[in-house]
């Protein structure tokens, strides 16, 4: 699999083949890497029933099953148990901020993740945060299958701009309300968000997602320097703060920022989500290597 995009360049990818085999998912639909959901030529092996999702085919639904218990469920077979893997990148004008911009280490940790899943042969498909008026998604492209649809995807993701207020929140409930197939949904963000994000998450977890939370962050976020009487300027609102950047009020803030990572944390261990954190300046490999291994960042 080659791929011609500044998303990926050879050095990267030759470090991605190392870690294509040991990505691993864990959803009710299937799996990746070593999973037992491979496809296996013609068969349709009955392996389990799993919640019904509005959306799903209702000739699937185990209408004796559904006698007995009062619950619909659908049956899964292991012919049809490919894996989608979804990727949701926050476009908000946030994400502009860093040095190289937060937006930029998005769209090449998602191409990454997209290359390591398309070459194990499940889905992919590229969500961007919108706005209430777009029920939070502003584009979704097609489940894309097979490495030839590399280039596609990674087209998608090179054309993803951080502007604007698009709410992460609203594109999560967006993800939810359009009762998509369960799958691995990977969240690509600085979760700087101000809404009921672990909410939102919980609700996608019912619905049988499995999921990933990258969050994104410069380094001057998490190691600042500004010192004296600024002017700060939200880059989604326009909104203007002046403040006294000294000694205290650098603690406070890392006090805060260290308070909403621990908690975007406990959210993950309590959805048995994984958690990791990128620095925009530090080699990709190191974020994707805690992401396949799951280990969460210092």
């Amino acid at each position: 699999m080659t791929a011609r995009s500044g998303l990926l360049d050879p050095e990267f990818v030759r470090e991605l083949s190392l870690l294509r085999r040991r990505l691993k998912v864990d959803v009710r639909s299937g799996g990746a890497g070593e999973h037992l959901a491979r496809r296996r030529g013609g068969s349709a092996e009955f392996r389990e029933h799993r919640p019904y999702a509005p959306g799903d085919d209702l000739r699937r639904i185990d209408w004796l099953a559904f006698a007995r218990s009062g619950v619909p469920v659908v049956k899964t077979f292991r012919a049809e148990e490919d894996v989608v893997v979804r990727l949701l990148i926050d476009s908000s004008a946030s994400l502009g901020f860093g040095n190289p911009q937060k937006i930029e280490v998005c769209r090449r940790l998602a191409a990454a993740l997209a290359y390591l899943a398309l070459g194990d042969s499940e889905r992919v498909q590229v969500l961007v945060t919108g706005s209430a008026e777009t029920r939070g998604i502003a584009a979704m492209g097609e489940p894309r299958r097979g490495q030839g649809a590399l280039h596609r995807v990674l087209h998608e993701l090179s054309v993803i701009e951080a502007r604007g207020r698009g709410s992460l929140t609203a594109a999560l409930r967006g993800v939810a309300e359009r009762g998509l197939r369960p799958g691995l949904l990977v969240v690509l963000s600085d979760f700087l968000d101000a809404g009921p994000l672990a909410e939102e998450l919980s609700r996608l977890r019912s619905q049988g997602h499995s999921l990933a939370l990258l969050q994104v962050l410069g380094r001057m976020e998490v190691e600042p320097s500004f010192e004296g009487d600024l002017a700060l300027v939200d880059s989604e609102t326009g909104a203007e703060l002046s403040v006294t950047m000294d000694a205290s009020a650098v603690e406070a803030y890392l006090a805060r920022l260290a308070g909403l990572v621990e908690e975007l944390r406990a959210t993950a261990r309590r959805l048995s989500a994984r958690y990791v954190r990128a620095i925009t300046d530090e080699p990709l490999e190191a974020p994707l290597r805690r992401l396949v291994l799951g280990v969460e960042a210092d």
